[in-house]
């Protein structure tokens, strides 16, 4: 298996955010991490997290890294990228792709005992790079989202997504229809199990259909750590097994005043709180060679 430089800035990055978590304020949770299948939450107004994990398969070794901002209540704006190693024919030659640019609209949030929680997103992966994991084109991802919770402080909660991903290529234009269903089960304290199937996913075009497990682990109420593993079950051809190793971290609150309701903003998959007063998304695939 390849060492990979920015695999180890990520794990020192763990320890340092481990460390400052405790003397951050408390923030809501929101997170997609390790899911393809994305939530109907946003970050929350005044709020910015940053998100990196690292994913290896036998065809390359990646590190993204995505940062999110919220500007109101209801918007989330995120810019990212990728960079790794492309491991097709051995040839391990650096590779990166960038700038990934989305924007999710928050319709409606969710709660155990209401009506689904619905948001809308729409996004680009322009074909800035070199390498492999570069897009073959320019390409506009649109999905929806609907979301539910069950029980006390979202023990359960259950995702559903389904778009289209439409890319302008030489010499003829392609639309893929994508979709995703997922589920988190709260465990015990902050450990969360995750599952997942989808097919087509936004930022990979082509990659077929999939199916994702793993667990993400609530270290505070502004960092989360998460491992998952997944494997192509459709598609031609479909996606090698592969795993992740992620962390998300929400900073500081940039402007405004803490939200007074007790379900913070942006958050989704919290661990109960002690004294609840409520009843309540890569590890992506592969680079596109491999679509």
């Amino acid at each position: 298996m390849p060492r990979s430089p920015v695999a180890g800035l990520l794990v020192m990055s763990v320890f340092t955010l481990a460390s400052e978590a405790g003397a951050q304020p408390a923030a809501g949770r929101h997170d997609v991490r390790p899911f393809i299948t994305d939530d109907a939450r946003v970050v929350g107004g005044g709020l910015a997290q940053v998100e990196s994990w690292f994913r290896w398969d036998e065809e390359s070794a990646q590190q993204w890294l995505l940062a999110a901002l919220g500007p109101t209540q209801w918007l989330e704006l995120t810019v990212g990228g990728v960079a790794g190693q492309d491991r097709v024919g051995e040839s391990g030659r650096f590779t990166y792709a960038l700038p990934l640019v989305q924007a999710k609209a928050l319709l409606r949030p969710y709660a155990p005992g209401s009506a689904p929680g619905a948001a809308l997103v729409a996004g680009t992966f322009l074909p800035g790079g070199e390498g492999a994991l570069v897009p073959q084109g320019y390409g506009l991802f649109v999905f929806g989202i609907a979301s539910q919770s069950f029980g006390t402080g979202d023990r359960v909660l259950l995702h559903g997504n389904l778009g289209v991903n439409h890319q302008w290529l030489d010499p003829e234009d392609t639309t893929v229809l994508t979709w995703g269903l997922g589920t988190q089960v709260r465990a015990v304290g902050g450990l969360h199990a995750v599952a997942e199937v989808f097919s087509g996913d936004p930022y990979v075009p082509g990659s077929g259909t999939a199916v994702q497990v793993g667990a993400r682990h609530f270290l505070s109420e502004s960092l989360q750590l998460d491992a998952t593993l997944g494997h192509g079950i459709a598609g031609s051809p479909s996606l090698p097994t592969w795993w992740t190793v992620g962390v998300r971290w929400v900073l500081p609150r940039l402007w405004g005043a803490e939200p007074g309701s007790a379900r913070a903003s942006g958050g989704h998959a919290r661990p109960a709180p002690k004294n609840p007063t409520h009843g309540g998304r890569g590890s992506r695939p592969g680079g596109w060679h491999g679509s």
